[in-house]
């Protein structure tokens, strides 16, 4: 199967294109004929070597952790699942971007959703949902999500409304229609940040939730008054300085079952900012690597 890999720490430019054996599925597992597969943050950084002390990188390397598709081979133990299935889900750290891949965890694509789209839900939905059920119960509540307009922003403030809570969004200002039509009142980054808020929410903001780690953390646990009322995605260094909690994502299917479910009731679509096929996947990671994206960005295959 043809497949992007790297078989050394470095930039973009280390990613190449190869013919490399088909994986299968093991026991708990499907395999999917992917469509499409999304490029993460945790991609360009493992590449990079910028996350080598926590996730060391075994070479060659596949990119990826998500992807979408037809399944085509039902592991041992497996049930609810068949091959011609649409899905879209998450495997390992690595491997997703093939035109093979094997999922641990999956739900089935919504009608609404293509599977372009559905490429960039998986990771997207699942950390959002780590960080907004380690906040509680979020009905009547307010919460502040920084990085609001991003893939697993736009994810969280769906998830989040849908749960009942009053969600503020921080943005850059071009974002904000965007931002109004998942149902957050949206404000900016910034001198003055904490005025904004008591504007939106004058009783106070009751959580918070990073995932841009833009120097802000600071401010937002001033805001919120207490940082066991904030979680971080996005920004470790400063989470262990402060006493916030920092995430990562997980394989939780409960998770990927809302995200599709609201999918489906056309109240969530994975918002892609490009799209790049399988040969153009340097200039995919290097897109990602500037940042400030308005959504996803996934490879087709």
């Amino acid at each position: 199967m043809r497949a992007a890999r790297y078989h050394d720490y470095g930039p973009a430019d280390v990613l190449v294109i190869e013919d490399v054996p088909e994986p299968h599925a093991g026991p708990g597992e499907i395999r999917i004929r992917v469509a499409a597969a999304s490029v993460n943050p945790v991609d360009w950084k493992l590449r990079s070597w910028e996350v080598r002390a926590h996730f060391p990188v075994g070479f060659p390397a596949i990119p990826g952790r998500d992807a979408a598709g037809v399944v085509d081979e039902v592991g041992e133990g497996v049930t609810g699942v068949a091959v011609g299935d649409r899905v879209f889900g998450l495997g390992g750290i690595f491997g997703a971007t093939a035109q093979y891949a094997t999922l641990t965890a999956w739900a089935p694509v919504p009608e609404p959703w293509t599977l372009e789209q559905a490429a960039g839900a998986g990771l997207a939905v699942a950390t959002a949902g780590r960080g907004l059920d380690a906040l509680d119960d979020l009905s009547g509540r307010t919460l502040l999500i920084e990085g609001a307009a991003g893939g697993v922003g736009s994810a969280a403030v769906a998830m989040a409304v849908a749960r009942g809570a009053t969600v503020i969004g921080m943005s850059s200002t071009g974002k904000h229609a965007y931002l109004r039509t998942l149902g957050a009142l949206p404000t900016t980054y910034g001198e003055g940040l904490a005025d904004w808020v008591r504007e939106l929410a004058p009783a106070g903001v009751d959580a918070v939730f990073d995932m841009a780690a833009s120097g802000s953390l600071p401010d937002l646990v001033a805001i919120t008054g207490d940082a066991c009322r904030v979680v971080t995605v996005a920004d470790a260094a400063r989470a262990g300085e402060l006493g916030v909690r920092h995430l990562y994502a997980e394989n939780d299917v409960t998770v990927l079952a809302e995200g599709a479910a609201l999918g489906g009731r056309g109240r969530f679509t994975p918002h892609l900012a490009a799209t790049y096929p399988l040969d153009e996947i340097a200039e995919a990671h290097r897109e990602a690597e500037r940042g400030h994206t308005q959504g996803k960005t996934v490879i087709t295959l």
